[in-house]
This record gives structure tokens, sequence and C-alpha cells, in this order.
């Protein structure tokens, strides 16, 4: 089995920065942001992204809307929704570590109309690994991995305490038995 590829942490902080260059070009004058980071994988990139744009971030649980929740029961981890400020009206951005199938992006996309209805959604992903399988894109994208094989995993930890420790690690796709 082939070892394991890994990001260094600078090439993730370079990411996070141009994504919050991007949204900041973009809505320097948006008068209701808010950033809503996607249980689990969201919130340390949208608590940074909100730090360098000054401006609102959140927490979107997405369990209930799963598509999977069968074969996946909500994780042990659990973190309920927040939004900080009421949605209806508002420009919100979904934040995301990794963008795949689109499925979890559908999922928030649920869970925020449940709570009012924006006048703008965009979506911000640290990395896009392709592979979707619904009509979904991000309108801000941090790195693109390509070359990545489906049964790949890509691992992304933000630490909040120690960015140096931020990490990006692509797993092997598994050999069929």
């Amino acid at each position: 089995m082939p070892a394991p590829k890994s990001l260094p942490a600078a090439d993730i902080h370079a990411a996070i920065d141009r994504l919050a260059q991007a949204i900041g070009q973009n809505h320097s004058k948006t008068p209701r942001l808010v950033l809503l980071g996607i249980a689990n994988g969201g919130i340390e990139l949208a608590n940074r992204l909100s730090a360098r744009l000054s401006t609102k971030s959140g927490i979107l649980d997405i369990s209930f809307h799963r598509d999977d929740i069968d074969r996946h029961p909500i994780p042990k981890e659990f973190v309920p929704t927040r939004i900080p400020v009421d949605v209806t009206g508002a420009t919100v951005i979904l934040v995301d570590d990794v963008l795949f199938s689109g499925r979890t992006v559908k999922a928030a996309l649920d869970e925020l109309f449940d709570h009012g209805r924006p006048a703008k959604v965009e979506l911000a992903i640290l990395i896009d690994r392709a592979g979707r399988k619904l009509p979904v894109a991000a309108d801000y994208t941090g790195l693109v991995l390509e070359d990545i094989t489906p049964g790949c995993k890509v691992v992304v930890k933000l630490d909040p305490a120690k960015p140096a420790r931020d990490s990006v690690t692509i797993l092997p796709s598994k050999p069929a038995a």
C-alpha cells in the first residue's frame, strides 16, 4: 500500500489567507455577512476566516439532514447548530474543510433553511478534491487536489491552539480484498 501524502502547515495557512482575501474583496461592503462552519470540519476554518474578516461566525450541524445517517450515526462529538444572527436576508457563507461528493453541502443548505431565508448563500472550501455526486461548486477554494482516486481519504486537522500543527493528509485507497 502506498504511503500517505501530507501537505505542510505553510501551504494550509497560505490557502486560508487566499480564502480570507477573496471573501474580503467580494464582501467589503456586505452589511450582514455571517460565516457558518459545517460541523465538524468547517468550524475551526470558519473561526479563522471570521477573525481575519472581523465578521460573525457560527456552527451548522448537519447530522439530522445527512442522507447516510443509517450508515453514519450522529457522532459522539455532536456540536449543535449555533447561528449568532438571524440569517433571513443575510449573506451566509458556508465553510467546510473538504468538498467531495456535495452531499454535506446539500445537508448544510437544508439545515440553514430550517433557520431562515438568507439573501445569498456562498460556499468556502479549504480543499476541493473533485468527485461530485451533486451539482455543487465552491465560490471560494483554498487548494485543489487533483489526481486523487475516489477511494482515497483527505484528512484535515486544524489545531486551534497551535496552528503550526495544522495538517492535511491524503490516505491511499485500501486495496480490494
